[in-house]
């Protein structure tokens, strides 16, 4: 019988559950069962190539604010509150699978408790190694407890502060969840996109810039907060659940380094106006400057002020394209999920 695979799934922002989901599906061609796991309350699964196992929530009062007993926890750990029984349920639930389906790996995506879990559990792990300076003692204790790495960006993207022996662990599986698209006529639109893990827009300074630039329709994407008279050219299309369809005519992509976006901005070809958000360890930071040393993307530290919106639209409509498409590798997914079958049968 194929031993399953588990997949754990992040809670913050989305790109954890595409990347998941791309996964997964990609492994059913080498008939490895897969169940997904993690807190689903702000993600519709209906769409799941698997089954999935819901844990319970972790979290302190609906948010990581801290309060676990920073001053007495174990240096390799980065979140163990004390006497939290979501924290109980969820390890027991997550213990209880692993006896009952003997798997053959846990992909973790991410956690550092969960990967050194794993470990505790004498379960193989592939521990998912994000973009930014990971090399606090957590993240180096997890890497080091899992069996390989798994970098879900391109090589050319990785940061130079990285261990030798990091990299060295490290399957670089290149942008999954998008497959390259077929280049489409573009309309001269922008696009800005909001992601579900960021703060989301600001009604009065998405009327500032598409003012400053009336030649082009804006298109807003995600959640933005503020209401008002809006210009003509400002539209606000709220949540949609795949931004490529609105990508597809875009002259120019605004957004975050968030993975889900990068990955999509990528398949599409589109120049791309990266304005990288605060994220623990510099995560979308380095890899902005990653896009930016490549020539794949005009980066700009937070939001712009309204006069600076002009020279950054005409910076970025003059980048080339193939630089940014070149970055998405057509078959990334399905030779990820052929790596992470040969480290289930070796």
């Amino acid at each position: 019988m194929t031993r399953a695979i588990g997949y754990y799934v992040h809670h913050q922002g989305a790109g954890h559950w595409q990347r998941a989901v791309a996964l997964t599906g990609a492994l059913q061609a080498f008939g490895r069962p897969c169940t997904l796991m993690g807190t689903f309350s702000d993600i519709d699964t209906a769409g799941a190539p698997g089954p999935v196992l819901d844990l319970p929530d972790d979290r302190m009062t609906g948010a990581f604010d801290g309060r676990d007993g920073t001053a007495s926890r174990p240096d390799a750990l980065h979140y163990a509150p004390l006497d939290h029984a979501g924290v109980r349920a969820r390890m027991g639930r997550i213990a209880a699978w692993a006896a009952e389906t003997n798997p053959a790996l846990l992909i973790v995506d991410v956690s550092c408790e969960v990967a050194l879990f794993a470990r505790l559990l004498s379960v193989p792990s592939l521990v998912v190694r994000l973009s930014g300076n990971r090399t606090d003692t957590p993240h180096l204790e997890a890497f080091r407890a899992a069996s390989r790495l798994l970098a879900p960006f391109p090589e050319a993207l990785d940061g130079g502060d990285v261990p030798d022996w990091v990299r060295d662990k490290t399957i670089f599986s290149g942008f999954l969840g998008a497959e390259p698209a077929p280049v489409q006529p573009e309309d001269g639109r922008i696009v800005v996109v909001f992601g579900r893990g960021g703060e989301g827009g600001e009604h009065a300074r998405l009327c500032e810039a598409a003012a400053a630039v009336p030649d082009r329709d804006w298109h807003v994407l995600g959640p933005v907060s503020g209401s008002g008279p809006a210009p003509e050219n400002l539209h606000l299309h709220g949540w949609v659940g795949d931004v490529r369809p609105h990508l597809a005519p875009a002259a120019l992509v605004v957004g975050g380094a968030g993975d889900g976006l990068v990955t999509a901005v990528a398949a599409e070809g589109k120049r791309f106006l990266c304005l990288p958000e605060p994220r623990a360890y510099g995560e979308q930071e380095a890899k902005a400057e990653g896009l930016a040393r490549l020539g794949a993307a005009v980066v700009h530290p937070g939001r712009p002020e309204t006069g600076t919106w002009p020279a950054l639209i005409a910076q970025a409509l003059a980048l080339d394209p193939a630089r940014i498409r070149a970055l998405a590798e057509p078959d990334a997914v399905h030779r990820t999920a052929g790596a992470i079958e040969a480290l289930c049968r070796g």
